[in-house]
């Protein structure tokens, strides 16, 4: 049987890991600037020259996914938020990961905004008011257990490195895809200490941690979820291959799954077992689901690019 660990006593042990996944970050992380990534010399006047429709050169599924990624980055109080309140108060590793976590995060929706307000690809005043949307309406979560937690951001930050690259490579604009790669660079460092940390609870409490991961597996949705008309962007997003259900099972849950040895680990309790079981049965979902999809796009004239995580 496996032990059962409550918050405070896994943080506490893992404490000593998350300072040597943290070290590890901040050795390998690099400083870079979001003014070093803007084509400011493409910049006029509003007041003097008012955007207008006709000014983009990123149109259609290209401006939704730059909408869709600034908006979600936007939100970033509220992530802060439930992943402080996941790792609790004070000092020592974990409350400084979450503050360069934070502090690297911003960085992300600076450059993004002011990459599309210089080259006015998107209506600036429609940019802040789906920001004032967004912030006022938060990312209203209840704050995580660690282990669900965890799960999450591990997944969400692949997926969103994952979105972010094909967003650049769509967009067909060596800028943005500069920009998007730096990004998503990131993003892949986040993914890897929350994978990592997660990693390290499954050797503490391997049944806990299966029925944590299949949980989040079966609601996952991704933080952006909450912006208006998401489903409908969505559903371009996807169209265009830039995420869809093939990008997140084979990309996203399987690369990370496989990390963790889900479906190698032994010496799980029932519940466990039974959780493992619902993982199973879920992909197997996933894959009719994405076949289905593929086979209706097949007959369609949508273009789309080739994913490359």
């Amino acid at each position: 049987m496996s032990i059962q660990y409550d918050d405070r006593a896994l943080l506490n042990e893992l404490e000593p890991e998350a300072g040597r996944l943290y070290d590890r970050h901040a050795k390998v992380a690099q400083e870079w600037f979001p003014h070093d990534y803007i084509p400011y010399r493409l910049g006029r006047d509003f007041d003097k020259e008012p955007w207008t429709p006709d000014q983009p050169r990123l149109t259609g599924v290209a401006q939704v996914a730059f909408e869709i990624g600034l908006l979600t980055e936007d939100n970033l109080p509220s992530y802060h938020r439930l992943i402080h309140g996941m790792f609790g108060k004070g000092d020592g590793a974990w409350i400084n990961w979450v503050g360069r976590w934070t502090a690297e995060e911003g960085r992300h929706a600076i450059v993004l905004r002011d990459y599309l307000t210089v080259t006015r690809n998107i209506d600036p005043v429609l940019l802040e008011r789906g920001r004032m949307a967004q912030l006022q309406q938060g990312y209203d979560h209840d704050t995580p257990d660690m282990l669900r937690g965890l799960a999450y951001v591990a997944f969400q930050e692949l997926a969103t490195r994952i979105a972010h690259r094909n967003t650049g490579r769509y967009s067909d604009d060596p800028v943005a895809d500069k920009i998007m790669i730096r990004i998503a660079a990131d993003e892949n460092l986040h993914m890897v200490f929350y994978r990592d940390i997660l990693h390290a609870a499954i050797k503490v409490d391997p049944s806990a941690a299966v029925c944590a991961i299949t949980e989040e597996v079966l609601a996952f949705e991704m933080p952006g979820a909450g912006i208006q008309g998401f489903l409908r962007k969505a559903a371009q997003m996807a169209k265009a291959g830039i995420y869809d259900l093939r990008v997140h099972k084979e990309e996203v849950l399987m690369p990370i799954l496989r990390h963790w040895r889900i479906f190698e680990l032994e010496g799980l309790n029932a519940a466990a077992e039974q959780a493992r079981q619902r993982l199973v049965e879920h992909l197997e979902k996933l894959e009719l689901a994405a076949q289905r999809f593929e086979e209706k796009l097949s007959r369609s004239d949508v273009p789309r690019i080739a994913s490359a995580s």
